[in-house]
């Protein structure tokens, strides 16, 4: 469809009945994932005050993400992506029912949340890659930009909804957090029984090697995709500061729980805000240089945070740090699909996640690790300054990347 054809309209993803399902399934799973995460953080530190036990709970989600990349890509061209998410998602609701035991038995012990975060990064191993990969088949590929927007903007009400709930349930009654976060999770379970069974890209792929690599090698192949999602990688591996949140909330700020539950929130206002703004009014032109320009200001927010005394202040730059981060995640979720072929688009994914999983999970960790070693302030200017040094880097690494001007057809 040309450009002058196809559909303005802010909704448009929404005229169409799969993406309509999906969209609240996937909101219901994000946010009974976030309210878990922070709990777990807030609980791992007032057990043990150890800013590296909360890089540590991160790296324990992160590992299973890399050593499954290649097994959960192949499941999901293998196999219904449906019923990958569906399974995923179930896991998930046991891990938290597992939470509410331990919480309720009053543990004083972090190794338990260690072990149950390793379980949660065996589900999003296998969830996180059917569910992208799934998406650019539920709408026409003009109207995918529209939904990629409103599933940033649904994982960005995750980031307000989530935190918020679990540091307002934290406070009345701890085991309540995993209680609601179980019940989310079945009711996303419940939601995608409802839509309709869906052909398996790859049926016919053995898990052979080559099968089984196939992705990494087209991400070798394809510098567009190698630029976008290393990009993003290294990025949030430097100046991601959610892992030491706790600190800033407690140590920094003087804030509790529900404080370190509006800081936790604040990136996702900003995000939300821009996902709306993105899926009224989409990039036209100049989308590399918005893409490089957005990870500029993500590093440039994190230097004001970390250097913040000001609880006012420090919302305003995440806020800002989420609504960068989200026209990033944005061309990125939006140039992957559109370079890659369907029955790829599962490997591929899986290999994304790493990358997502490493600059997030493992971001965590460097962070944690970072923080210890040098001091929570000190660690997260030196993720800011180095966010701005890969955005240079990066626009002499892959200058293609940074020329790509529109995302409407197949790249």
């Amino acid at each position: 469809m040309s450009e002058t054809a196809a559909p303005k309209h802010g909704f448009a993803a929404f005229r169409h009945r799969e993406f309509t399902i999906y969209w609240f399934a996937q909101l219901c799973e994000l946010v009974a994932m976030q309210m878990v995460a922070v709990v777990i953080g807030w609980q791992v530190y007032e057990i043990s005050s150890n800013p590296l036990d909360l890089g540590l709970i991160g790296l324990a989600e992160f590992l299973p993400v890399s050593f499954l990349v290649l097994l959960a890509g192949h499941a999901a061209d293998r196999f219904e992506r449906r019923r990958v998410i569906q399974v995923s998602d179930f896991a998930r609701a046991l891990v938290a029912l597992a939470l509410l035991k331990i919480t309720a038995d009053g543990t004083t012990e972090v190794w338990p949340f260690y072990l149950l975060a390793l379980a949660l990064g065996v589900t999003r191993a296998f969830g996180a890659p059917a569910g992208r990969a799934m998406l650019p088949d539920l709408v026409p590929t003009e109207h995918l930009a529209n939904a990629v927007a409103w599933r940033s903007s649904g994982f960005q009400v995750s980031f307000v909804a989530g935190p918020f709930l679990g540091g307002l349930l934290y406070a009345l009654l701890p085991v309540s957090v995993y209680a609601v976060a179980a019940v989310l999770l079945a009711v996303s379970v419940l939601l995608m029984f409802a839509m309709q069974r869906r052909l398996v890209a790859a049926p016919a792929e053995s898990p052979s090697w080559s099968s089984l690599v196939a992705g990494i090698l087209l991400i070798r192949q394809k510098p567009l995709l190698l630029g976008a999602i290393s990009l993003d990688l290294f990025a949030v591996l430097l100046g991601g500061v959610t892992a030491l949140l706790p600190i800033f909330a407690r140590d920094i700020l003087g804030v509790e729980s529900i404080g370190l539950g509006i800081l936790r929130a604040a990136p996702a206002v900003g995000a939300v805000i821009m996902a709306i703004m993105l899926a009224y009014f989409p990039l036209q032109r100049g989308v590399g240089r918005m893409l490089f320009l957005s990870v500029a200001v993500f590093g440039a927010a994190t230097i004001v945070f970390a250097l913040s005394r000001s609880f006012t202040l420090s919302l305003i730059a995440l806020a800002v740090l989420g609504a960068a981060d989200l026209v990033s995640v944005f061309v990125r979720s939006t140039v992957v699909p559109l370079a890659t072929p369907d029955q790829m688009r599962g490997r591929v994914t899986a290999v994304e996640m790493v990358f997502i999983g490493a600059s997030n999970e493992l971001g965590m960790f460097e962070s944690g690790f970072l923080a210890w070693l040098i001091g929570t302030v000190p660690a997260a200017l030196v993720g800011g300054v180095g966010t701005l040094l890969v955005v240079l880097l990066w626009i002499r690494l892959f200058p293609d990347l940074y020329k790509v001007d529109r995302l409407d057809h197949r790249l």
